[in-house]
């Protein structure tokens, strides 16, 4: 019974110690769709942008609308000695009036048109912001999946050193190595061990960022990447423009500013027209004597004289200078949209190929070239120094092979907010 209870003892205490190893390997894998919606749903950034533009549209609604109109009262022709008596002169009057001021036609709906064209603008470039934050966490989350490659390749070589310093201890005990060598396996597994040390570093550091994105706290945990195949972009330089010409929000921000300066020069010009007020006023009489003091109104029309004409010009000047300045912003972007999509083709070819290069020559021809030396110095026939520039070799091509497979994913992120569209 005691052995029995002892044995029970040792499996929970196993199962105990087990089951943190196995809810870490149960852990699900970070999604980067997920992970974009949730920056797209929190960043606050985000909906400070969000709410610039809602206040923009909001402003449409009365640019366009007519002033309140105003309301008078007033006594007209009071005497100044009998102030509040109306029945000693017929003239004294009692009046109430209002008055409406009416723009000469079409500036009202210029106006609404300015602030339509500006709340379009903001509302594209809220568009634009939510594609450089897609970009910013695929760009985050590829730099974490390389992070934990090589955190992974620097673990395996550690494993390997391991190997190398036990069979240098060996040989060293039987005459057949040089001290020298075990010194300088064990100096090798240091520089992992002080590699290591900075990717987990590093990765905290890109959690944190992530994290910031996604407006949770700079602590919360981030999963492991899962691996992923790359493929080649079936699009030529010309569809990729014509998407860019498209989709891509910012160009469309700009057209909608063009066209803002449009109507806002249609306005300016608009200034040399008068504005009119229409009025109406009644006015009420009482009976003095033999004068029945009738009442009596007054209907009258009055507009402003635009003849300072000076700064009217400017306004129109303003105008043209704002066409001109949003017309070259925009030249300016398909300029760099252009050049920008050629470079990022060109380095997405580049990290395409050189993908499948290590993938399917370089990497299994360095593993072999040190499975090689690996015999070969247990069997004296190559030096330890060999041996270890043969696995910094292999090392370094593994890391450049993740590192390419990253780096066309981040460069694809780059492309799409380039163009304004998902490309795969």
């Amino acid at each position: 019974m005691k052995s029995r209870f002892t044995l029970s003892l040792f499996l929970l205490f196993f199962l105990c110690m087990l089951n943190p190893a196995l809810a870490e390997e149960a852990k699900p894998a970070e999604n980067l769709s997920r992970l974009i919606d949730t920056a797209l749903a929190n960043n606050p950034e985000l909906k400070a942008s969000d709410a610039r533009w809602q206040m923009f549209r909001n402003r449409v609604i009365h640019e366009g609308r007519l002033e309140d109109p105003m309301l008078m009262l007033k006594i007209q022709n009071g005497i100044v000695s009998d102030p509040f008596n109306f029945r000693k002169d017929t003239m004294t009057q009692k009046a109430i009036g209002i008055s409406q001021q009416i723009p000469f036609w079409g500036k009202r709906g210029l106006r609404g048109e300015v602030a339509t064209k500006e709340a379009e603008s903001y509302r594209w470039a809220l568009e634009e912001r939510k594609l450089e934050l897609k970009r910013m966490v695929a760009e985050v989350y590829y730099q974490i999946y390389f992070i934990d490659k090589s955190l992974e390749i620097v673990d395996r070589n550690i494993g390997i050193l391991d190997d190398f310093i036990t069979l240098a201890e060996t040989k060293y005990s039987v005459g057949q190595g040089a001290q020298q060598d075990l010194l300088k396996a064990q100096v090798e597994r240091s520089k992992m061990l002080d590699m290591r040390i900075s990717l987990e570093s590093r990765r905290k550091s890109l959690q944190a960022n992530l994290n910031a994105l996604l407006y949770r706290p700079a602590e919360s945990p981030v999963g492991r990447i899962p691996d992923f195949e790359i493929k080649p972009l079936p699009l030529s330089p010309d569809e990729l423009r014509g998407i860019a010409l498209d989709s891509r929000p910012m160009l469309k921000s700009l057209n909608a500013l063009i066209e803002k300066g449009k109507a806002g020069r249609d306005l300016a010009k608009m200034d040399f027209y008068p504005d009119f007020t229409v009025s109406l006023e009644y006015m009420q009489r009482n009976r003095v004597g033999d004068d029945p003091g009738d009442d009596m109104y007054s209907l009258g029309v009055t507009f402003n004289l635009p003849v300072y004409r000076h700064h009217r010009r400017e306004m129109v000047a303003e105008a043209d200078s704002t066409v001109r300045m949003a017309t070259e912003d925009l030249n300016a972007l398909k300029n760099s949209t252009d050049s920008g999509i050629a470079d990022l083709l060109a380095q997405l070819e580049r990290r395409r190929k050189l993908v499948e290069l290590y993938k399917t020559g370089i990497i299994p021809q360095a593993e072999q070239s040190l499975e090689s030396a690996t015999i070969g110095y247990r069997v004296n026939k190559v030096d330890l120094l060999t041996l270890l520039d043969n696995r910094v070799t292999l090392f370094n091509y593994e890391r450049e092979y993740y590192d390419s497979l990253a780096d066309y994913q981040m460069k694809l992120a780059q492309l799409e907010a380039l163009v304004g569209k998902g490309l795969q």
